[in-house]
């Protein structure tokens, strides 16, 4: 491991301090009843994400022979914009290879700060071997997405801001895809107030550094799968996993459903909009993930990157986790009268009806039965269980 030090991070803010936005803490926001709930607001960064923080810093710091070769990165999409706009602004050649599963959004986005954009099939292990494979080819200069120090150290400035901020917060909580963010967050608070606990999230689908620091030792997943893919790193850093090991304190993993519905919950709540990787850290305190009574907490939004064709299907995704959309099955004898009651219960206990569709002759039925399935708004988990029982109640079979 490479060490850092904590004026490495100031060194960083002073560069960042008229590169980068500020964004003040949101909160207390009512995302857990048992806690003070803030928000630090990375998606509402220059180009959508706190990448821009380490990577312009990394930039500023090459020598001149460094940049006279130009720079090359891997990235799912968000240290892209970070790596194309650092090098814009330092006049330099930018090559990003990026998985062909980005979001289209990101891809533009790169496009657009003037950087050459190399498209790898898979996922963001395989886009950082091909940026291995150019760099020799074409004597690159690496800037790595978050396993070099001043990468880190630019990340680390979140951790620097949240302190200054609320000097009185008892826990920060952090998306971890490859370690970066939450190594520098966790690095600038634990060396500025040890007793402030700092907690890491990932998905489910990709949880390679929960499982390296469980077992001792660096692992690299066979696949990722999430909806999170800015989070979707198969093995974490030397550095980071190091950093992780010293200076969090704990690490848990969230469902995409649990991701779905944190999206959902920003957007409503707060309005505003955050990629899935952006949201875990929201989902681990909505679904009681971390112990968050009775403390101050701070999760670090970090990026809102997310596609808006994702967009759409996330927010469908999140309405069924939080119970305000449902489809029930109601099983009854085939005549006159028999769908209109079915409808009146539902709607006299408050839900508002979207579509029924009526199937007879399922051969789970009687021969003169038949089935509905009805497609409804509810207002949460407990009122679709009222609207179960209230069909119950009424003499209906509900699957």
């Amino acid at each position: 491991m490479e060490e850092i030090n904590i004026s490495e991070v100031y060194k960083a803010a002073e560069v960042l301090r008229d590169v980068a936005r500020h964004p003040k803490l949101i909160g207390p926001a009512p995302l857990n009843p048992e806690a003070e709930v803030y928000l630090k607001p990375e998606n509402l960064q220059r180009t959508g994400s706190f990448k821009l923080r380490g990577a312009y810093y990394k930039i500023s710091q090459l020598t001149d022979e460094e940049r006279s070769r130009g720079v090359i990165a891997c990235s799912a999409g968000n240290h892209a914009q970070g790596v194309a706009l650092g090098a814009a602004h330092a006049g330099i050649k930018a090559t990003i290879c990026l998985p062909a599963g980005a979001p289209i959004s990101k891809v533009e986005a790169t496009k657009a700060l003037g950087a050459e954009v190399v498209m790898v099939p898979g996922v963001y292990d395989d886009a950082y071997a091909r940026a291995l494979e150019l760099q020799k080819e074409h004597g690159y200069t690496l800037v790595h997405p978050f396993d070099d120090p001043k990468v880190i150290a630019g990340q680390g400035t979140i951790g620097l801001e949240i302190i200054q901020e609320l000097p009185d917060v008892d826990a920060v909580v952090v998306p971890i895809g490859g370690g970066g963010l939450i190594s520098g967050v966790a690095f600038a608070i634990k060396t500025l107030k040890p007793n402030v606990k700092v907690y890491g999230v990932q998905a489910e689908g990709a949880p390679s550094m929960a499982r390296s620091i469980a077992d001792g030792a660096r692992e690299c997943l066979d696949h990722v799968s999430t909806i999170a893919d800015g989070i979707a790193v198969k093995e974490p850093g030397v550095n980071t996993f190091e950093m992780c090991h010293r200076y969090v304190d704990e690490i848990v993993t969230v469902s995409d459903d649990e991701v779905a519905a944190a999206i959902l919950t920003l957007i409503e709540q707060q309005k505003l909009v955050a990629e899935g990787a952006g949201a875990v850290s929201v989902a681990a305190v909505l679904f009681n993930k971390i112990p968050v009574a009775g403390k101050k907490v701070v999760c670090v939004v970090s990026g809102g990157n997310i596609d808006v064709t994702s967009l759409n299907r996330v927010i469908t995704r999140g309405l069924v986790k939080s119970g305000r959309d449902c489809t029930v099955t109601v099983v009854l004898s085939d005549k006159p009268g028999q769908l209109s009651k079915v409808c009146s219960v539902i709607g006299d206990l408050g839900a508002n009806i979207l579509s029924v569709e009526h199937k007879r002759n399922s051969k789970n039925t009687d021969i003169n039965g038949c089935k509905l399935h009805i497609d409804m708004e509810t207002r949460n988990l407990e009122h679709i269980e009222i609207i179960r029982e209230g069909l119950k109640k009424a003499g209906f079979e509900v699957e």
